[in-house]
């Protein structure tokens, strides 16, 4: 309930929401990062941890199957992300760089308040995991 509070009252900032489990690996890594550049993005965008085990209210609504994953809304308003990974939704994987995080969270902001749903990231993904 406080994580729907979160998305609907905030008015003026890019809500960042971290679904995951707060033991898993790769939810430890995404979590320092986010920690480290919480600082640097509150003016555009606040930032919230959610375990999926505690509570699983989002799971089924936004196939919350991956181990972590970091979604971005506005204004209510879920904003997806073109990472080129063929999914929009949201990142499921964990973004080790700071810089890029922000560009990701910058980008969201900047396209979110011209209202548009759907913003194309700075960097493209779609090589992240070729072998």
């Amino acid at each position: 309930w406080e994580v729907d509070q979160a998305i609907m009252t905030e008015e003026d900032r890019v809500v960042v929401v971290r679904f995951g489990r707060d033991s898993d690996q790769t939810c430890m890594v995404q979590d320092e990062v986010l920690f480290g550049i919480a600082e640097k993005v509150k003016n555009f965008a606040v930032i919230y941890l959610v375990d999926i085990d505690e509570v699983p209210d989002f799971n089924g609504m936004y196939e919350l199957y991956d181990a972590c994953t970091t979604m971005f809304f506005y204004r209510n308003k879920h904003i997806m992300v073109d990472l080129g990974t063929g999914n929009n939704n949201k990142i499921n994987w964990a973004l080790a760089d700071k810089q890029e995080l922000i560009d990701i969270i910058e980008i969201v902001y900047r396209g979110a308040r011209k209202g548009r749903g759907l913003v194309v990231s700075p960097k493209d993904y779609s090589t992240k995991y070729r072998y």
